[in-house]
């Protein structure tokens, strides 16, 4: 057997004669064999090196595996150099020049279900090309940052070859392998590959990274993937308890939240106190950081992915980067534009496994319209050459930088209205019209906001019972909740309301309320309860008469959020916001019996002018000339109602709008 040129480390010495070169090793593979190569950043690069640079390569060898970090050369035109083909179940950056080049045949299946494949002999393995650690006392090596899909792969595998890497990590969990099992051993001294990730410094994708940080709760179970989105949204967590992680990949944006002492998985269900993922793509801190360290257990990828194990682990939450989204709700994660890029992944177990944890949540997240801002990512319907890896069923929350819908139990005209309010406000009218002409939207609504959503607006108060809501602007998404609020209303409330006995709001009725341009028009809405879950218990607007520079509002409130000072919240958060846009003050029209509006008309401005005819009462409240600001608006406010408040900060966003609010 050839002999390795360099002198041999003190733990290899018991295997010698196991003990090869890359060269050698490489003429052991036969003419025909499917040759599975380790993954991500434990690919085994000499090996595939030598394999590459052989002189009389073997014949019709076809290279499998899940994915690769800088394993196979380009050239300075950036072509892929490899001289065999590739089955590969991810397109990243080594296989994306081959794949056009027809080197590559993608395989778009969830990789949680690859080793029942190979056990079964559909994916076939002849020989196994690994990158481990050294061996311990006892003659085990580890995996290291890599477990995924490799121990199917050995057992199938009739060859086995691993690079012996004194630099990778030796990882905790289900991660070793007797040294035995290995044929031929080929020691290198090279650095574990590294997957520095830039961060995005884009305010739209930081905004989606501080949106999904707002959904995420404390004691939440995390699960990352592949998606830089999703890694970004960590930084935001620092103010969060007791988070645990459960995921494919960990990647150095783990860091921050272990030196905070954010990750604790103390309430975690499975496996608590550890983080628990099948690989690791990162710097050399986070390959020291996992070096023998118990706190991490790395496992195989059908173990991690098991749905059974995602749905039963507490406050699950899943974030799916995706290309595009449909306005059904298909999405769309593996292609762009007609070219395949990323892959499925194992984002549809965890989808489907965080929509039945105990308090989980499924996150697709994407920027609106493409780098350039040429196209929307939102469409009416997905593309040629656009296919969808999570369907429609499947989705709950969808994230862009204008905010978050959620769709799961939406009719197909909920999910488009929601989805064209998360779109970039220039695509929106023919979305609109594109949507009315598949018959998604009734031809009598229109489409009134075009502006982005302002999340300065939110508020979060307490009010007087000890109870809290959210103010924000309405949505044309709002509708349904409307009108059930208008249903939960009193005879009397509707009268002294509407002037009139009213049985039912039309969708132009409703739509009134909901769907304003935030010009002459503004509607606010408050909001009780999770996302998911949440109920609209109050709903205010005004009108503006630019004659006058006044304004006329109305207000709805739930019977049971009345008398606790929602109302009041309510105006106060209209009157802030009129006075910014320069309003001289607001005007209503109330019917004589109407105490509660008479109470609030005089909680509200000073300047308050009362004039009574024999049916109706017209209010004149005039804001003072300098808009109350900071502390002197809030003790007005505390002082008249009783309720604390929590305003969202552009640069701090705590969280968006949600379609079901």
């Amino acid at each position: 057997m050839a002999q390795t040129p360099h002198p041999l480390h003190p733990a290899l010495k018991p295997f010698a004669k196991a003990v090869t070169t890359a060269e050698h090793a490489a003429t052991l593979i036969r003419n025909g064999d499917h040759v599975f190569v380790g993954t991500g950043c434990a690919a085994p690069r000499a090996l595939v090196q030598a394999l590459e640079t052989m002189k009389c390569p073997p014949a019709d060898v076809e290279m499998l595996h899940f994915f690769t970090v800088k394993a196979f050369d380009h050239d300075a035109a950036g072509h892929s150099t490899t001289h065999f083909r590739h089955r590969s179940f991810f397109v990243g950056t080594d296989m994306r020049a081959a794949l056009k080049q027809g080197l590559v045949d993608y395989v778009p299946m969830a990789v949680e279900r690859v080793p029942e494949m190979m056990a079964l002999g559909r994916i076939p393995v002849d020989v196994a090309l690994i990158q481990v650690s050294l061996p311990d006392a006892f003659g085990y090596v580890s995996l290291g940052v890599s477990i995924d899909i490799i121990p199917a792969a050995l057992s199938r595998a009739r060859l086995i070859i691993a690079e012996v890497n004194a630099a990778m990590p030796r990882t905790m969990g289900d991660s070793t392998l007797h040294i035995s099992r290995i044929h031929h051993l080929v020691p290198v001294a090279t650095p574990v590959t590294e997957f520095n990730v830039t961060p995005v410094q884009e305010a739209n994708v930081q905004r989606i990274a501080r949106y999904i940080a707002g959904i995420i709760d404390d004691g939440s179970t995390l699960q990352i993937g592949l998606g830089q989105v999703a890694h970004e949204a960590l930084q935001y967590l620092t103010d969060r308890n007791d988070l645990g992680i459960h995921s494919d990949v960990i990647s150095d944006a783990i860091i921050p939240l272990l030196e905070h002492g954010n990750l604790t998985g103390a309430c975690k269900t499975h496996k608590p106190f550890k983080i628990v993922a099948s690989m690791a793509l990162g710097t050399r801190a986070l390959y020291d950081l996992m070096d023998a360290n118990p706190l991490f257990s790395m496992e195989p990828i059908d173990a991690v992915c098991n749905p059974a194990t995602i749905a039963a682990q507490y406050k699950l939450v899943a974030i799916a980067q995706a290309s595009s989204i449909d306005l059904s709700g298909q999405v769309c994660i593996d292609q762009f534009g007609g070219e395949f890029y990323s892959g499925v992944g194992s984002q549809g177990e965890f989808l489907r496994g965080a929509s039945r944890s105990p308090g989980g949540k499924p996150i697709v997240c994407l920027t609106a319209t493409t780098d350039d801002g040429t196209q929307s990512r939102i469409r009416a319907s997905l593309l040629s050459g656009e296919s969808a890896a999570v369907t429609r069923a499947d989705v709950h929350y969808v994230v862009t930088e204008y905010g978050i819908a959620y769709l799961f139990g939406k009719s197909i005209r909920e999910r488009a209205t929601a989805l064209i309010e998360l779109a970039h406000p220039r695509f929106r009218p023919a979305l609109f019209a594109q949507a009315q002409s598949l018959g998604y939207l009734s031809a009598d609504q229109t489409l009134q906001n075009l502006r982005a959503y302002p999340v300065d607006e939110e508020l979060t108060v307490t009010l007087k019972d000890g109870r809290t809501v959210m103010l924000r602007p309405a949505l044309s998404s709002d509708a349904q909740g409307i009108r059930d609020l208008f249903h939960h209303l009193s005879e009397a409330d509707v009268y002294t309301r509407f002037f009139r006995h009213v049985r039912g709001l039309s969708n132009a009725e409703v739509q009134r309320l909901c769907n304003v341009n935030y010009d002459s028009e503004v509607a606010f809405v408050a909001i009780s309860g999770p996302r998911e879950a949440s109920l609209i218990v109050g709903q205010s607007c005004y009108f503006t008469n630019p004659t006058s520079n006044l304004a006329e509002t109305a207000f709805m409130v739930h019977p049971e959020w009345q008398g606790c000072g929602l109302g009041t919240a309510l105006q106060a958060h209209m009157v802030q916001h009129a006075m910014k846009r320069g309003l001289r003050g607001f005007v209503a029209e109330i019917l004589p019996g109407n105490a509660r509006m008479l109470h609030l008309a005089h909680n509200g401005p000073r300047s308050v002018k009362i004039e009574k005819t024999s049916d109706s009462v017209h209010l004149t409240q005039l804001f003072e000339a300098t808009p109350p600001k900071g502390p002197a608006w809030e003790r007005w406010v505390r002082k008249a109602t009783g309720w604390s408040h929590r305003q969202t900060s552009p640069d701090g966003e705590t969280a968006p709008p949600s379609s079901a609010d």
